[in-house]
């Protein structure tokens, strides 16, 4: 038997390997042309901005290629574990630096896919078609067979028993679907307007090991824009940067006011004094293409067998929250999990998965527009009145988790996508949370004194 998988990133890479045992044969389409090593392409720009890979992904990730987060670190990622390796200003204060619970897979996007790519690559079951156009699928509104594929001038067909539509943003499944002869599936998009600039530094010669992840967030409540930065420690000793700003409060794309919005548009200097005492590495690389934007294939009333749809051309997520290579992560294993229970080809499959990979995608679909729609212009009518209890109770947990080691725990097992947001509604979470704080709030940011002697920080 024979899967397609369109798409060559991320999720199109996994995916692959999930279908390679069950379908012996596994297709990699791909219009790039994809490099051999960690560097960048053409047709992913969003690799220039920062990434993680939270725990409930990357526990997705090692089920699916065992022994990749070794490769990860001897490539150079860095395992930073949450929360004592993050220093974070939430919008009810600094987090303090809880013992781990959690953790965080950081690297430049151009090394996570390189080494993946590599892993799934190396399977001889599985083909790389790069370089090629994926024109659109063949079959029927009941059925897909396959898709339609030019490289160079030549077009062929593709005969396949699955199709897999792993394209990102630009997807264009649901054009695909009505040449099919199926009705539009419901979408939903809610669009804060966040733009992103990035820029890699060189952190100082003593910072350049064991520093922690910085992250200044936005305070949705305070009814302007969001400006949000955070600084990655990645591989070869770089800090990646990322400042954004929602509708009205965007960042700079050029280089001479990056530092400056980093001083003055953020709710703490931070981030400017540590970039400060770096040096820059890259020009700034800018981007608007972040709104939250999803599909509801699974509640369409016909889904054709042998077609599913991962990833972003599913639900693309703001960025800013990091969960989009987890959800993938989780996703695919989903997908991997029903194709070896079921068999491939079996009637139902498809449908069956669609709406399997709604449930991860749901979890970290609420947090994002939980917190965008609040933006100015993110909505046609602005959060809705079950939005703004949800949004209420969660700014009180949040709030208890800057002097509660505990609820900081639970609030993080949602966030790294390990636990489903039920969690917080347990009665003793709900206690804790009226309760409110069992520490005072902190002064300025939890920073060692190794660390800031090693940024050079007063």
């Amino acid at each position: 038997m024979t899967a397609v998988v369109l798409g060559g990133s991320h999720t199109g890479m996994l995916a692959a390997q999930a279908l390679a045992g069950p379908a012996g044969r596994v297709l990699v389409v791909e219009r790039d042309v994809l490099p051999h090593g960690p560097t960048p392409r053409r047709g992913l720009p969003q690799a220039r901005h920062t990434h993680v890979l939270w725990s409930g992904g990357t526990r997705a990730l090692e089920d699916l290629l065992p022994g990749v987060s070794d490769a990860l670190r001897a490539a150079g990622a860095r395992r930073t574990p949450v929360t004592s390796g993050v220093v974070a200003l939430s919008p009810h204060g600094w987090y303090r630096r809880w013992p781990e619970s959690h953790h965080v897979v950081l690297a430049g996007r151009d090394l996570l896919d390189a080494t993946i790519r590599a892993r799934v690559l190396a399977d001889e079951r599985i083909e790389l078609l790069d370089g090629t156009e994926v024109l659109g699928l063949t079959g029927t509104g009941t059925a897909v067979t396959g898709v339609r594929v030019r490289h160079g001038g030549d077009e062929r067909h593709l005969p396949a028993d699955l199709v897999v539509d792993a394209t990102g943003r630009g997807s264009a499944a649901p054009r695909w679907l009505r040449a099919l002869g199926l009705p539009a599936a419901e979408r939903r998009e809610v669009d804060p307007g966040l733009a992103y600039a990035s820029r890699l530094f060189l952190a100082p010669p003593d910072a350049r090991t064991g520093f922690p992840l910085v992250n200044v967030q936005p305070d949705p409540r305070s009814g302007g824009p969001g400006r949000n930065g955070i600084l990655l420690p990645i591989e070869e000793g770089r800090w990646l940067v990322t400042l954004s700003g929602t509708r009205g409060g965007h960042p700079s794309p050029e280089n001479g006011l990056f530092a400056r919005f980093a001083r003055e548009q953020l709710r703490h200097p931070l981030i400017a004094d540590l970039i400060e005492r770096a040096e820059p590495l890259s020009d700034v690389a800018f981007t608007r293409m972040t709104a939250n934007r999803r599909t509801f294939y699974e509640r369409m009333p016909a889904w054709p067998e042998g077609l599913v749809v991962l990833g972003d051309a599913l639900a693309a997520l703001n960025p800013l929250y990091g969960h989009g290579l987890s959800v993938a992560a989780q996703s695919v294993l989903l997908l991997r999990d029903a194709v070896r229970h079921r068999g491939l080809g079996r009637p139902g499959l498809s449908r069956r998965v669609q709406r399997a990979v709604a449930r991860p995608v749901d979890a970290a679909w609420s947090l994002a527009v939980g917190q965008d729609s609040f933006y100015p212009g993110a909505t046609d009518h602005g959060p809705a009145l079950r939005d703004r209890l949800v949004a209420a109770y969660t700014a009180r947990l949040l709030y208890t988790a800057t002097g509660n080691g505990r609820i900081a725990r639970r609030v993080t097992d949602v966030t790294s996508l390990e636990r489903g947001g039920g969690t917080l509604l347990a009665p003793s979470v709900m206690l804790a949370a009226l309760v409110g704080p069992l520490k005072p709030p902190l002064s300025g940011p939890p920073l060692t004194v190794r660390e800031r002697k090693a940024a050079g920080l007063p």
